[in-house]
Parts: C-alpha cells; sequence; structure tokens
C-alpha cells in the first residue's frame, strides 16, 4: 500500500451511515459485540500471545499488550456499559424563536471521522470502537506495530457485527501500523475530524507538532501524592502502595510522592517494606535517602533533578521532601503534567485548598490516583485522560464525542 487515502474516504463516507443509526441499533450492535468477544476469547489470546512474544518481558509496555480471558471479559462488560448509556448526540441545548418567526435550534451531533493514534494497548481498540458506534462517529484507528495481531483481530471482529447489522463496515477502520503513513493521517483535514494520540509524551508531541487535523491531547501522566503532616500514615502507606504498584505501566499511577519531613520517617518505615515487596527502585533526595538508607532498603538511588517530573510507568518511583504545604504546592505546580494529583491529610481544611488550588485534570483527597478513569467514574469506557483545557479534560468518554450543530426552521424569511 503507497497510501491511506483511500482508506481515510471510506471513512469519511461511512458517516452517513453512523448518522443513520438508530439508538435501537446502536445498542443491539454493542451488545452482539460484547457477546463476540466472549465467544472468541481463545482466538483473541491466541493472536495476543503472537504480539506478546515480540516483546521482551523487561519491557514495562508489556502489562499494556497483555488481554487475558479475564480481561476480554471485562472488555466485553465495558462494552455491554457503553450500550447502557444514553447517546450523546442530539440533545437540544437551546431554542429559541426570533422576533421574526425563525426557529433556532442548539443540538449536540457526533464529531465526524475521529482518528485514534494509540501504543501498546489494544483494549483500546474495542473501548474506542465502542464509544464512537454508541455516539454515532466513525473512528480510524492506528495502533502501534507491537499489538498488530491483536488489534487486527479485534477490528475483524467489530466489523463482522456491523456487517451483520447491515451498517457500512467502514466505521470502524484500522490503519497500517506502518510511520510511513503518519504524515497523511496527521494532514487529511479533508476526511478527519478530529485526532486524538493516547501514548508516551514522544507520540504526543510529535502528533501535536506535525497535525494540521485538530488534537486533543491525552497527556502523559506525572502524578504525585503528597503525605502532610496530620495523615494517618498508616492509611498513606496503603494509598501510594496501591497507586505506585496495582498497575505501574498505566498514566494514572503515582511517580512522586511528596512526604513532609517532620513525618517522613515514619512514614517511610511503614512504606519502605510494601514497596519492597515489589522491587520498587526508589530515586530519593537527600534527606529521604537518609532514612531508606538507615532502613537498609536495597533499591535506591540517589535522586537529581530529572527524576521529578519524570513518568517512570514502571516499578519505579521518586521521593521528595518539604518542609510545610506551600513548598509541596510548588513542586507540584513545577513538575505536574495536570494529569492527577492527591493529598494525604487529616487537616480538612488543607485538603479543600489542595483540592482548589491544584491545577489539574483530577485532584484526590485521601484517596490513590488510580482511580483517574472514566470506567471508575461512571462515564463508560474511555478513550483517555485529558490533560488540556479545551473541548474535554479529564477521563474523555462518551459525553465528550460530540460537538454543536445549529438548525434553524424559517418559512420564506430573508435578512
Amino acid at each position: 500500500m503507497e497510501s491511506i487515502i483511500s482508506l481515510l474516504e471510506q471513512a469519511s463516507l461511512a458517516t452517513t451511515a453512523a448518522r443513520r443509526l438508530s439508538d435501537e441499533k446502536k445498542v443491539s450492535i454493542l451488545n452482539t459485540l460484547a457477546v463476540k468477544l466472549r465467544d472468541n476469547v481463545v482466538a483473541i489470546v491466541s493472536e495476543n500471545r503472537k504480539d506478546l512474544d515480540k516483546m521482551p518481558d523487561t519491557d514495562p509496555k508489556k502489562d499494556r499488550l497483555l488481554l487475558s480471558e479475564s480481561r476480554i471479559n471485562d472488555l466485553s462488560i465495558s462494552v455491554e456499559e457503553i450500550s447502557s448509556l444514553a447517546d450523546p448526540s442530539d440533545h437540544l441545548q437551546y431554542e429559541s424563536t426570533l422576533a421574526n418567526g425563525l426557529s433556532v435550534k442548539k443540538i449536540t451531533v457526533p464529531l465526524g471521522v475521529v482518528g485514534i493514534i494509540y501504543e501498546s494497548r489494544p483494549n483500546v481498540t474495542v473501548d474506542v470502537a465502542a464509544l464512537c458506534i454508541r455516539s454515532g462517529n466513525v473512528c480510524v484507528l492506528r495502533g502501534g506495530t507491537d499489538a498488530f495481531f491483536t488489534n487486527s483481530v479485534l477490528v475483524s471482529l467489530i466489523r463482522e457485527v456491523l456487517s451483520e447489522f447491515d451498517v457500512d463496515e467502514n466505521m470502524v477502520q484500522l490503519l497500517p501500523a506502518d510511520r510511513k503513513f503518519m504524515p497523511e493521517l496527521l494532514t487529511a483535514t479533508k476526511y478527519v475530524d478530529i485526532l486524538i494520540p493516547r501514548g508516551s509524551q514522544q507520540l504526543i508531541d510529535y502528533v501535536r507538532e506535525h497535525a494540521s487535523v485538530p488534537v486533543i491531547e491525552t497527556g502523559a501522566g506525572v502524578c504525585h501524592t503528597y503525605v502532610e503532616s496530620t495523615a494517618d500514615l498508616g492509611k498513606a502507606a496503603d494509598i501510594v502502595t496501591n497507586a505506585k504498584v496495582s498497575r505501574p505501566s498505566v498514566c494514572n499511577s503515582l511517580d512522586t510522592v511528596i512526604a513532609d519531613k517532620k513525618i517522613a520517617a515514619d512514614l517511610l518505615k511503614l512504606l519502605a517494606p510494601k514497596l519492597l515487596d515489589y522491587n520498587v527502585e526508589i530515586f530519593a533526595d537527600d534527606f529521604s535517602y537518609e532514612i531508606l538508607k538507615d532502613l537498609q532498603y536495597p533499591h535506591l538511588v540517589q535522586a537529581v533533578e530529572e527524576d521529578f517530573g519524570r513518568e517512570f510507568l514502571d516499578f519505579k518511583c521518586s521521593v521528595k521532601t518539604v518542609d510545610n504545604p506551600d513548598e509541596a504546592l510548588k513542586h507540584i505546580r513545577t513538575f505536574s503534567s495536570k494529569h492527577s494529583e492527591a493529598i494525604i491529610s487529616e487537616d480538612k481544611d488543607l485538603c479543600e485548598r489542595f483540592l482548589r488550588e491544584v491545577d489539574a485534570a483530577a485532584v484526590f483527597a485521601n484517596a490513590s490516583t488510580r482511580f483517574t478513569d472514566g470506567g471508575v467514574f461512571g462515564l463508560g469506557a474511555e478513550i483517555g485522560i485529558s490533560t488540556q483545557k479545551l473541548h474535554a479534560r479529564g477521563p474523555f468518554a462518551l459525553e465528550k464525542l460530540v460537538t454543536e450543530k445549529w438548525v434553524v426552521r424559517g418559512s420564506g424569511q430573508i435578512r
């Protein structure tokens, strides 16, 4: 293949079929897809194994790539949950009758052709396709070479379901993973309405810098948890451990622990054995380094400036100690990617100050940053976590896959 323009043109033409779908038919398509996924677990796992075998076990992205039977069942449940959500399109937002008799309405409508550029995570293939079908959008999917076999089998199953309902299969289009086609996708303003990159900061930066198609960023997550001097340290140690180790390869996992110096020693005594169970490598500032050294923590590195503001995506984290909340807030302002930030404190006024002042898509008091997720927040699956402020911020889910249209009805009026 020398060009993907014909594929993008097919996707653009499929927007007509997408707009014609009734609410009932969209629900039926998604419920059928959920069953199709469960019925094809063996085939999906087999194709996923081909991709996994290409990736070394030491690569932290391997966990993102894995589709086990339980994860496929979770995907199926997610598709059913999406089908139960209200279609965000065709909602009346404004209505007026002008003095000249014109009827003016503003309604929500699908975005059109949604292009997703992503790495390693084949669950995105199903999530995005389901969200776009439910909202009446077309999606073009550009996954990475590392998930080629998995993405191929998933898109094949999705297109089978569309065909069974006599719907244009090009509503869901899988593009070649070859990088030579990326410039065509990024500049396809005639065929693609919006691009959403989901992956590394390097990928996001590349798309933002080279695209002429409008871009919504789902940014990298540099996430902090500030343990303040009044914190319940047992609770804090559990929250920090969960935020770091439950799934370290995802964007809402913890990267930096900020600890008040008054309680740093007591906190690290509780935290160190929990992190050691997972062989977490700690990049510690001077104050915390001495504490962890005395505790004989084996995976200890003296932090340098570059270890703060770093998204580890692995069993690694940094520790920063501070004298007071102002210093903690300053550190977050300096190094945050504005994804998810948390405070652990029993001072209610300080918690409220933190929630009010910290500029991030999601802020938490006494809870793990791992909760930043469209499904967890009750939005269904998500396309990603947006860290920008226009159109969508935080979990970018079904509700944001629409734009607006003004509909004007007249009886011969002229201006």
